[in-house]
């Protein structure tokens, strides 16, 4: 047990019960804007807005879930939920169906912004950026693929619908000169559905946006091996930047997934989000728990080896919700 045996953690929710796979909790109590102590009092109950279920997010998120119930004592019960990811999960977030969600930071930007995929200036906070997220761009190996541009008329899946791969996806295919509506068949499919597709022949492509090693991306070149190969996006990276500044040059290291040789990529970091009026001890509390049982995350997906105190700050331009800077300081 942490320093939580010694915690009280409040109920900012009502007692409505979580499903097993997450669901709408009530709506959280306002944060009365008073001393941080992560001191409060009553039970909670919190939804976790993760992703796909072959990706990282839903493997760090069941963990996480996990982690939070046992550090608290059981006071925060905490339940992870499959989800199409980013988007999806940050208008969620806002609509009160989850109180903790994975998004990738480009979109967690335009949501602060009211900018891509947002009409408006969503109300989040982020409690700590966590790892980055390596962009993998897959392609069968005689679909005769050899850059972004190729994928001209080609069935591409873009990840699933409002997920941050999707957008990605759609800011690559543009910086390579395509329209994403018009130029590519593009296959809107979740991870498991799209490693399917590319071994069956149904897709010639594939974006995923997610971290190392991402299990479906395991399963994918562990049974369909030289019928499958990664596609360099490097000169891509300056025309991504003009579009947000997150985007930072990567590279996937051979051993990943047993590969020939690394693989240049572009990254970006993930970030966990809260809705901006969270009660202020309750994200206090979640963020301790998210460095505190680092070590079992790590475990549940060796991703989590990126989540570091001192990168945790760095969530701009969303701002750290207060609870948050209380725990980090």
């Amino acid at each position: 047990m942490t320093r939580f045996g010694t915690i009280a953690v409040a109920a900012v929710l009502a007692a409505a019960a979580l499903t097993g796979c997450g669901g709408r909790q009530d709506a959280p109590q306002a944060d009365t804007g008073g001393a941080v102590t992560c001191e409060v009092g009553q039970e909670a109950r919190v939804g976790i807005a993760t992703g796909n279920a072959t990706g990282v997010y839903f493997a760090l998120g069941n963990a996480y879930a996990q982690q939070i119930s046992e550090a608290t004592g059981g006071k925060v019960k905490a339940t992870a939920a499959e989800t199409g990811a980013s988007v999806q999960n940050i208008q969620q977030l806002v609509s009160g169906n989850y109180q903790v969600a994975f998004s990738l930071a480009d979109s967690a930007a335009d949501a602060v912004l009211g900018t891509g995929g947002f009409t408006e200036k969503q109300p989040v906070r982020a409690l700590s950026r966590i790892y980055t997220n390596y962009t993998q761009v897959i392609v069968r190996a005689d679909a005769g693929i050899n850059s972004v541009a190729d994928m001209r008329g080609k069935r591409v899946s873009t990840g699933s619908p409002k997920s941050g791969t999707e957008v990605i996806a759609q800011r690559l295919l543009t910086a390579a000169g395509l329209n994403p509506d018009s130029d590519v068949s593009a296959q809107r499919l979740d991870l498991a559905k799209t490693v399917d597709g590319l071994k069956d022949g149904s897709v010639d492509a594939m974006f995923w946006s997610g971290g190392l090693p991402t299990p479906g991306i395991t399963d994918l070149f562990t049974t369909a091996k030289d019928k499958v190969r990664f596609l360099d996006i490097a000169d891509l990276l300056d025309k991504m930047r003009t579009v947000n500044p997150v985007y930072e040059a990567g590279t996937i290291p051979a051993a990943t997934y047993a590969l020939p040789t690394d693989v240049k990529t572009i990254v970006v970091p993930n970030l966990l989000l809260v809705r901006a009026d969270l009660d202020a001890n309750l994200a206090c509390a979640l963020t301790t728990v998210l460095f505190d049982r680092k070590p079992q995350l790590e475990q549940a997906n060796p991703a989590a080896k990126g989540i570091d105190r001192a990168t945790a700050r760095n969530t701009a331009p969303v701002e750290l919700h207060r609870g948050a800077d209380h725990a980090l300081r």
